[in-house]
Parts: C-alpha cells; sequence; structure tokens
C-alpha cells in the first residue's frame, strides 16, 4: 500500500497500476475496450439526462473497490481539472432559464440540469480514465490501443507525451526554484518570463538530446518491448460482455425512473 504522499507524485498513477487485484490482472485489451465502451456510452445520453446516466456510476465504483483504488485520491485528481469545466458549463443556467421543475419553493430551470449532466459526464469520463491507468499503466493502455487496431505511430506518440511532460515539468520546477533562490522574495518582472522560457527551451532541447541517445544506446528499435505477452482468456470474455450489457441496459432503459415507477405503484 503506497504511503499518503506518494499519492502526490505525478508518477502516481502508474505505481498504483503496479498493484494485484483481479482487475490489474484482465488484459489491457479488455479494460481499454470496456472503458471505451463507457465513454461511449455516457456521452450518447442527451443534454438534460441527469438521473438516467446516474447507474453508470456503479462501474468506476465497482473498479475502484476491487482495484484497491482509494476514492479520496481519486477524488483530488478529478476536482483538479474541474476548473476546465466550469468554464464550459457556467453559463448554461444563464443562457437557458426555461423552468423545468420545481422543488417546494425553487425553480429548477432547463440550465442548471444541462449543467448537472455536463458536470456528472465529466465525473464518470474522467474518472473512468483515470482508473484504467491506475489498474493498467499508461504503457499497458497503450499496448492494449495498438493491440486492437491503433495504429502504432499513435500509440508511441501518445507514450512519449505522457512520459516526456513528467520531464517538462520537473525542469519548469528546478527552473522556477533556483529563480526563488536567487529573487531574496523579488516577484518576478514581466520581462523575466521571457528569460526564463527561453532557459526552459534550451534546457529541454538538451534533456531531449541525451534522452534520445541514451535510448539508442539502449538498443531502441521504434517499438516499446512488452512487460508480459499479451493473452486473452475466459474472464477477460466476461468481463467486457458482462459491462457492455450493463451499458446497453442503461442506455435502453431508463433504470431510475423505472424503480421509481415500481415503488409508486407497489402495494400500500
Amino acid at each position: 500500500m503506497l504511503g499518503p504522499d506518494a499519492y502526490l507524485h505525478l508518477g502516481a498513477l502508474d505505481a498504483l497500476a503496479s498493484g494485484d487485484s483481479p482487475v490489474h490482472r484482465l488484459d489491457p485489451r479488455a479494460k481499454v475496450l470496456t472503458t471505451a465502451l463507457f465513454i461511449v456510452t455516457v456521452a450518447s445520453f442527451g443534454r438534460y439526462e441527469v438521473a438516467a446516466m446516474a447507474p453508470l456510476a456503479l462501474f468506476p465504483a465497482v473498479l475502484m473497490a476491487v482495484g484497491d483504488i482509494e476514492a479520496g485520491y481519486l477524488g483530488r485528481r478529478i476536482l483538479a481539472a474541474l476548473p476546465f469545466v466550469l468554464l464550459v458549463g457556467a453559463l448554461n443556467p444563464l443562457l437557458d432559464r426555461a423552468p423545468a421543475l420545481r422543488l417546494g419553493l425553487l425553480t429548477v430551470s432547463w440550465g442548471w440540469i444541462s449543467f448537472a449532466s455536463i458536470l456528472l459526464r465529466f465525473a464518470l469520463t474522467v474518472g473512468a480514465a483515470l482508473i484504467l491507468v491506475a489498474t493498467t499503466s499508461f504503457d499497458g493502455v497503450c499496448l492494449g490501443m495498438e493491440k486492437l487496431g491503433a495504429p502504432r505511430v499513435f500509440t508511441q506518440q501518445l507514450g512519449f507525451l505522457y512520459r516526456y511532460a513528467f520531464l517538462l515539468v520537473a525542469e519548469t520546477t528546478r527552473l522556477a526554484r533556483a529563480r526563488t533562490l536567487r529573487a531574496f522574495g523579488r516577484k518576478a518582472a514581466p520581462g523575466e518570463f521571457a528569460t526564463l522560457a527561453g532557459q526552459l527551451l534550451v534546457r529541454t532541447w538538451d534533456r531531449a538530446r541525451r534522452v534520445h541517445v541514451a535510448m539508442l544506446a539502449r538498443g531502441f528499435n521504434g517499438a516499446f518491448p512488452a512487460r508480459a505477452a499479451l493473452a486473452w482468456d475466459a474472464r477477460d470474455l466476461l468481463f467486457t460482455v458482462a459491462w457492455a450489457s450493463v451499458f446497453a441496459a442503461v442506455r435502453i432503459w431508463n433504470l431510475p425512473a423505472l424503480l421509481a415507477g415500481l415503488v409508486a405503484g407497489g402495494p400500500g
């Protein structure tokens, strides 16, 4: 089990992927395919459908429980990207003021319902993507995508982007720390940002050259070696088919409405 500090560093998702749970042991292709079906299902709901989409939260909830992924860690990662979603949907309540329902003295407009739908879609899709990486590793995700037919050049570029984003952040952090230590509390002037950006470009260019030489020295031939051979078995088929059936059921039938109808029409 990782300590609390380990969850805050940039490689925490790949560190979680080294676990040993039933979800971790599934073939990457099964997890990539099922997660893709989940995201497509979430995206297929209408802009005002919130309650009908809610049962899909079962998928990330089950994977978190079985895969031993802490909800607090996942929640912090989702909240980190929340401001971008708020910018997308914040104007909905102002632009769509038609009343949708009344809760006592409170009138809820369709704009608020569409805003809630955006937030729910964001939480479900981003949560599922984070769980996929946390139980598969990003290299495993890229390998699964490649085996499912994605072009190798695409999966390799995606892997490089993920790997070297960490190096870019590390170089930026070191540069900012060096500037802070030499500034003695003085705030950065606008002209200093151009100098810092130039220094960052030079340092990242040199770092990229050294990384490229190191890869060639280790025999890189354009393909990342797989850690283990992939083996699709009955568990992977059952996982994919079972969850695909759940997604289809949630999409075809409004399960919360059906449940509410059964409760309302029950004896009594």
